[in-house]
């Protein structure tokens, strides 16, 4: 396997910290309800591999209301929290972001440029029957590098530095993983932008399928690849009956 296929399979198996820990939530932990500072629990940090260097998370103080801050240079890794959720029942998710800026040279869709500014990521369960030799072989070669089992599927909003909003972009080592833009260009850096979805028609439009359970949650900003610098902030994430 090519050195980045195996770096990808990192990426992916380094997601199940989110779905590892003892007990799943059933609900989103908000970042509004916390304190400014460096303590997130109970989301967690979840490092790609022991070579990337992480990307800073912490909590700050916007306008009076607790956000997520993270700080990418030269570096990638998630903060995530464990969920047990059928989002066939609350699929509409609602949140919000902001970047600094858009990573120069980011193409989601080529892998030695696949950085975003900004990406909330969700990991379901599912039939692993029903998955063929390459992507069984990538689970495989994930599980023996980390220990841990990969999601079944992983699907990813994303801030695409070009791809027009509602493109999806499969990752360029496994179909396994999806991307949909939700938000593109420098249109929109520096401010706030209120974003909402409906999770379970998204997965069902990028898998051709019915969505498990959702295991976990993560939000990632990286900028590895592309060796540059950003900034994002997030705030809550709430999942929702229609």
């Amino acid at each position: 396997m090519h050195p980045r296929s195996v770096t990808m399979a990192c990426l992916v198996a380094a997601m199940i910290p989110c779905v590892a820990a003892a007990q799943s939530a059933a609900t989103v932990a908000p970042f509004s309800t916390a304190k400014p500072g460096k303590t997130v629990a109970p989301w967690e940090s979840v490092k790609i591999n022991e070579r990337k260097k992480l990307t800073v998370y912490d909590l700050v103080d916007d306008s009076g209301t607790t956000v997520l801050h993270a700080n990418a240079d030269n570096a990638a890794s998630m903060l995530g929290m464990p969920l047990n959720i059928d989002v066939r029942k609350t699929p509409v998710l609602e949140w919000r972001w902001k970047v600094s800026g858009l990573v120069e040279g980011a193409d989601n869709a080529v892998a030695a440029k696949e950085d975003s500014p900004a990406r909330v990521v969700f990991e379901f369960d599912g039939d692993r029957s029903k998955l063929g030799f390459g992507d069984r072989a990538a689970a495989s070669l994930a599980g023996q590098l980390s220990g841990r089992e990969l999601p079944y599927a992983t699907l990813m909003y994303v801030w695409s530095s070009s791809a027009p909003v509602g493109t999806v972009i499969p990752n360029p080592h496994t179909k396994r993983v999806q991307m949909i833009v939700v938000s593109s260009g420098p249109a929109g850096v520096g401010k706030w932008q209120t974003l909402k979805r409906n999770v379970a028609e998204d997965y069902k439009r990028a898998f051709n399928e019915e969505p498990g359970l959702l295991k976990g949650i993560c939000v990632l900003t990286d900028t590895d690849n592309t060796g540059t610098k950003v900034e994002a902030w997030y705030g809550d994430l709430k999942l929702a009956a229609p």
